[in-house]
């Protein structure tokens, strides 16, 4: 008789939980789904979560698909899916990658008052055709670190560095000449930045110097074929007395370089003529494919409000684009005296100051070659520079 009973129980409450499953499965099917994809941030999932979950609380017809995407991958996968009919409804890329997207009348374009939550001059770096074609997601901006025990010059422009001969046994800096985009970054911030002016006097002057340090072995003969991790492993070595770097790269100064991370100061990142700063930045898209564009925008707003961007932003060495955010008392005051906190203070005013990019093309990636392989050609092989730079020129008119 018990175990008849315990049978009609067990029957019972499975038969309950088929209905309940049921149920859930048949509101779900009733909810607009939007697929959301990120890069490489899968160690955030708790914090990624959680959004979610409060943004279907407070709406509760949507349902949010998050799909974290390699890094490496995340072109590709983003390339093929928006060539398909079905591709996501909003995607973290790159600002380049997004621009390139944006040419090719792939993003729904974004009303600026949808925008109004993020900082003026951080929306500007993601126009194209005067159309907002994407939503900022977070920036970082380059401190400048110098080794006290190397030099006691607390300097502020390139002008000023180029001035300073190193000890003995020591490097002045070391600038990645061809790595990516660095380069022409570093001319931008002296208002070289086109077809145009890159044969001009004053870009003729930043080479010079360049090649000058190069000769004489004030910067490392390796500046034209390494990265900015060999950079820092230099400083870590105690070989450079300045390197412009991010500020996610002190915590590892201090855990490899414990001597070199006590002699470190923390300085605002090198300037040229105009006086910006130069920035990095992430940001959402929206395939114009997208089924559900305004759902996907609201979700991506809601993703970069004050609150969560402070979140992100306390978890990390990020900068927010909120600019409520950034407004924030985390990023003015410290009452450390610790030299991540002051990276985080100097970099989160630099993005008040910030220096636009240069003109986004659909060769980027081209035109980074030519600037590495001229830079190159001027270092290693003694071009002269005048000619050299005339044939930058012409080679990126053609592009």
């Amino acid at each position: 008789m018990k175990k008849s009973i315990l049978l009609y129980i067990l029957i019972f409450v499975l038969f309950f939980i088929f209905i309940l499953s049921f149920q859930r499965n048949n509101d779900d099917n009733k909810k607009t789904v939007i697929t959301f994809w990120t890069l490489q941030l899968g160690t955030f999932d708790k914090y990624i979560n959680n959004i979610i979950s409060e943004y279907e609380k407070e709406n509760k017809s949507v349902k949010i698909k998050w799909v974290d995407v390699p890094y490496s991958e995340g072109e590709k996968r983003t390339l093929a899916a928006i060539l398909s009919d079905n591709p996501p409804d909003l995607i973290n890329l790159t600002p380049d990658f997004s621009a390139l997207l944006a040419q090719k009348k792939a993003l729904y374009n974004i009303k600026k008052e949808k925008l109004n939550q993020f900082l003026p001059s951080i929306l500007e770096s993601l126009k194209y055709d005067e159309e907002y074609f994407g939503i900022p997601f977070y920036a970082t901006s380059a401190v400048t670190l110098y080794n006290k025990n190397l030099t006691n010059k607390k300097i502020s422009t390139y002008d000023e560095l180029f001035s300073i001969l190193p000890k003995k046994n020591s490097y002045l800096t070391m600038f990645s000449f061809t790595e990516n985009d660095t380069l022409l970054k570093l001319l931008n911030k002296f208002g070289v930045n086109s077809p145009e002016n890159i044969n001009s006097n004053k870009s003729i002057y930043l080479f010079s110097q360049f090649k000058r340090m190069y000769d004489e072995n004030i910067i490392p003969k390796e500046c034209v074929t390494q990265t900015h991790r060999d950079a820092l492993e230099k400083y870590m070595s105690g070989q450079l007395l300045y390197l412009v770097t991010g500020a996610n790269f002190i915590n590892m100064i201090k855990e490899n370089a414990p001597s070199v991370y006590n002699s470190t100061v923390v300085i605002p990142q090198l300037v040229g003529d105009t006086n910006l700063y130069d920035f990095s930045l992430m940001n959402f898209v929206i395939p114009k494919k997208s089924k559900n564009p305004d759902i996907a925008l609201d979700f991506a707003i809601y993703f970069t409000n004050k609150a969560n961007q402070l979140e992100l932003a306390k978890m990390t060495t990020i900068l927010p684009v909120n600019k409520d955010a950034l407004n924030d008392d985390y990023f003015k005051f410290s009452k450390s005296a610790n030299i991540q906190d002051t990276a985080r203070i100097i970099s989160a005013k630099q993005l008040y100051n910030i220096q636009t990019p240069i003109l986004n093309t659909q060769k980027k990636k081209e035109l980074n070659t030519l600037s590495a392989n001229y830079i190159q050609e001027i270092l290693i092989n003694n071009k002269d520079i005048k000619y050299s730079l005339d044939k930058f020129s012409e080679d990126w008119q053609k592009l």
